[in-house]
């Protein structure tokens, strides 16, 4: 057993000093001392050795390990450094050549401008994870048994689990609102925070709507906040992103997690209100629902709705981005064209 494992010290040494680069020397360490490397092989037959061959075969199998390990550490410093050597003229003089820059994705600096805009309110960033139940995205929420919103063609429920209920049965988060229920549940409130991340949606895509696309929810959870103060938010954060002063609208809307609900709507930038496709030539585009938590929901977060209220908004990212940049097509900030997307380095 010693001779064999000397013979072989021998051979893989001199394969060693013959790599040629750190990949075949990666080859040579591997066929020696990976998991079904020669000198591996050896290691696990000691078992069959009597106590004292076991010893000392297993003293000389380490001392050629160290070897072995300590002949590659100097061969890859070899090669590194010779990689290193430049063997051809080099005309120091001569410019450099212009590294090519890359730049954030429009959809990441917006949401970027809006944590920054929403920091600078005291609010807390918050971010969950993307497949959720329906306890949480439906239950929680005062969404109705039958409502449609829970059928498959609005929801993408995860194979395995459709025919279950609560926080048995696991979707692909349509919104992000179940994920203030969970904040809630842990921190309690008062509470001022921000929640952005990607939702999904089994519907057809337009120009402005899409499967997979962004929001940017936000929720203040505190024992006396006027409607009015929420408005104010929402202009205020517009401002911040938009760096002008944006027109906006609140109409009347349902949503069963809310009550009041509204539809809240920004002056179409692309168009500047005269219409366009963007805002169905209508002058304006709805940019997030909003409203007061409904009592349902804050008693799903363990909070007495009588002693707390509130103010939802659920931004649309995606259109908020096309609004900042006039571009009338949601789904080419979702495409992997280059020449659409390097515009906005």
């Amino acid at each position: 057993m010693l001779e064999k494992l000397e013979q072989l010290k021998l051979e893989t040494l001199e394969q060693i000093r013959g790599a040629h680069d750190q990949e075949e020397l990666n080859g040579v360490r591997q066929s020696v001392m990976g998991k079904k490397g020669s000198l591996t092989g050896i290691l696990k037959g000691l078992g069959k050795l009597s106590p004292d061959e076991r010893k000392t075969v297993g003293q000389a199998a380490n001392v050629i390990k160290k070897d072995i390990g300590d002949a590659i550490s100097q061969r890859s410093e070899e090669l590194i450094s010779q990689a290193s050597v430049i063997d051809y003229e080099m005309d120091l003089t001569l410019p450099g050549i212009q590294p090519k820059l890359g730049g954030l994705h429009p959809i990441t600096q917006m949401g970027y401008d809006l944590n920054d805009a929403f920091h600078s309110l005291g609010f807390e960033v918050y971010e969950e994870v993307e497949i959720t139940s329906e306890k949480y995205a439906f239950d929680h929420l005062n969404f109705p048994p039958a409502h449609p919103a829970r059928e498959s063609m609005d929801t993408f429920w995860i194979k395995g689990t459709e025919d279950k209920e609560a926080e048995e049965r696991l979707c692909l988060r349509p919104h992000l609102t179940g994920g203030s229920v969970r904040y809630l549940k842990d921190h309690g409130a008062p509470a001022r925070f921000v929640y952005p991340g990607r939702v999904y949606r089994n519907e057809n895509t337009d120009a402005r709507h899409e499967r997979a696309f962004y929001q940017y929810e936000a929720l203040i959870v505190e024992k006396d906040f006027s409607f009015a103060a929420g408005k104010l938010l929402v202009k205020t954060v517009l401002e911040k992103v938009f760096g002008q002063e944006v027109d906006v609208r609140m109409r009347a809307g349902f949503f069963p997690f809310v009550e009041p609900g509204f539809e809240i709507d920004m002056k179409c930038l692309v168009c500047g209100g005269e219409g366009c496709k963007v805002c169905k030539h209508v002058g304006w585009i709805e940019v997030m629902p909003g409203g007061v938590p409904h009592p349902n929901v804050l008693k799903s977060a363990g909070l007495d709705p009588v002693e707390w209220t509130g103010f939802y908004i659920n931004i649309g990212l995606d259109r908020l981005v096309m609004m900042r940049y006039g571009v009338d097509d949601v789904r080419l900030f979702h495409s992997t064209d280059l020449r659409f997307l390097t515009q906005f380095k």
